[in-house]
């Protein structure tokens, strides 16, 4: 299994890469025949109007195809540490659960936003370049292999987000699956009778996060 720790704006020493992989280690040892590959993400917050500066530790295990992440900020680093190590063990252990009543139990309540009243047009993108807003600092890019709503939701489940964008196997289409502010889940998917010329792109996406808090 391989074990990264990398840090931003902080100097990883000799004593904060042994202490996180004590911690990490110790947290994924019933999980360890299952894991791939183990990122742990060492930052602090450079604000001068923030003091003391946020500590952060974020963890991300590639398990079996899929993906288990965890994130805790603190004051101090090693505190960070032991709350994402406690909070990755629990979502390991969410994650073995899962995969052993996938085939036995429901799925909690899904709500499939398409089927109601659409909530957007999304623009027709296709043949541009995607343009990004000056304010974004960061971008990720990972696989995303199709997959049914239910496999999302447990996705979602261990990733420590509240929203989980995936391709549906049914349409081949980007879904978002989202956690409701009032218990259940949403599903945002794209309309599939067209979009209207007039349509405003920021406008419909307001519309679309808006329908996240429903």
């Amino acid at each position: 299994m391989k074990l990264v720790i990398q840090g931003k704006n902080i100097e990883i020493t000799n004593a904060i890469r042994e202490y996180a992989n004590q911690k990490i280690e110790k947290a994924t040892l019933h999980t360890n025949s299952l894991l791939s590959e183990i990122n742990v993400d060492l930052s602090v917050e450079k604000n001068p109007k923030v003091f003391p500066s946020k500590q952060t530790a974020e963890v991300t295990i590639f398990v079996n195809g899929s993906v288990v992440r965890a994130q805790e900020s603190n004051e101090n680093l090693y505190t960070s540490i032991d709350l994402v190590a406690d909070k990755i063990a629990r979502q390991l252990k969410k994650y073995k659960e899962r995969r052993r009543n996938s085939h036995q139990e429901p799925v909690k309540e899904i709500l499939a936003m398409e089927s109601e009243q659409p909530l957007m047009n999304l623009p027709d993108l296709q043949g541009r370049e995607p343009q990004l807003p000056p304010e974004v600092v960061r971008m990720k890019y990972f696989s995303m292999p199709e997959m049914t709503i239910e496999e999302a939701l447990g996705h979602l489940q261990v990733i420590d987000h509240d929203f989980y964008m995936f391709r549906n196997i049914e349409t081949s289409e980007i879904n978002v699956i989202y956690e409701r502010n009032h218990n259940g889940y949403g599903v945002i998917q794209p309309r599939k009778n067209g979009r209207s010329d007039n349509a405003d792109p920021a406008e419909e996406m307001n519309h679309a996060l808006g329908a996240m808090d429903m």
